[in-house]
Order: C-alpha cells, then structure tokens, then sequence
C-alpha cells in the first residue's frame, strides 16, 4: 500500500507541478517549505527544519533563497528576538495557489478516468486512512516504525 501511495506522488500531475516549480528555479526544498508556511503561516525556522527533518543552516539556506525571489519575508519573533518567523509574501501566496491549482487539475484528470465505483471505493479508503492517522497516538510519530515519510 505504501508503494501505491508513494507511486501515486510520481504521476503526471505531480510532474506538471514539478514543471512549474521548476520553471521558477525552485527546488523541490523550496517548495516544500513555500507549501509548510502556507498551511502554517508564522512559523519559527526551527520549527520548519523539525517537520523536515533538516538542521537549522539548511532551511536558512533555503529561506535566504526564497527571500532573494520575493516569495518568503522573514520577520522577529515578538517575544524572543533570537527566533526568526516566517511568512509567505503576497507572490509566494500567489504562487502557491498557482501550484496547488495545478495539482488539484492533474488529480481531477485522474480521477475523470476512474469509474464512480472505483471512486467511491477510493473515498473510502482515504477516509479510512485519515481516521486511522488522526487516532494514531503521537508517540508513534517519534518511533522508527512510526515515523512519517520525508516531504
């Protein structure tokens, strides 16, 4: 199953999402990060390098570069100036609805070659996973077998 998921990630429209990304010498890092800060506006730098799993010099690595292409402002943490917050800028928004709009187009060229049964039984499914990680206790996020896939 897990194999399934992950090939899932490597179709054609996660390709054209890519395409996009890249078209905008954006990396695959940068992107990630662009897509963390838009779920997450206003977080710390080490809390973005925790949910990668990358030391603090590589996502300031990262965010210098998202900063010099007007896409992330990086901004002092009201009550500890030591800390840095990041947000999207009104570009990186921008940008990041423009991928995310291409993802859902490729998703929905997919799934028009489904059947409505096969649909269905894919909800299901999903349905079905998203309720097992919401019940999945915490600790489990932390053990080797637990841990989650990188982004």
């Amino acid at each position: 199953m897990l194999e399934l998921l992950n090939s899932l990630g490597g179709t054609i429209f996660r390709q054209l999402l890519w395409q996009r990304a890249s078209d905008l010498d954006l990396t695959y890092a940068q992107s990630q990060v662009l897509f963390r800060l838009a779920e997450r506006p206003g977080s710390h730098m080490g809390d973005v390098a925790k949910a990668f799993g990358v030391t603090l010099p590589a996502v300031t690595h990262i965010v210098d570069r998202l900063e010099e292409k007007g896409l992330v402002i990086r901004g002092d943490h009201p009550a500890d100036r030591r800390v840095y917050v990041l947000d999207l800028t009104r570009a990186g928004k921008a940008l990041v609805e423009e991928l995310e709009a291409i993802r859902l187009r490729g998703m929905e060229r997919v799934l028009a070659r489904m059947s409505a049964d096969d649909r269905r039984r894919v909800l299901t499914g999903l349905v079905a996973l998203v309720d097992a990680a919401d019940s999945a206790p915490q600790d489990d996020a932390r053990s080797p077998r637990g841990r989650k896939a990188s982004a």
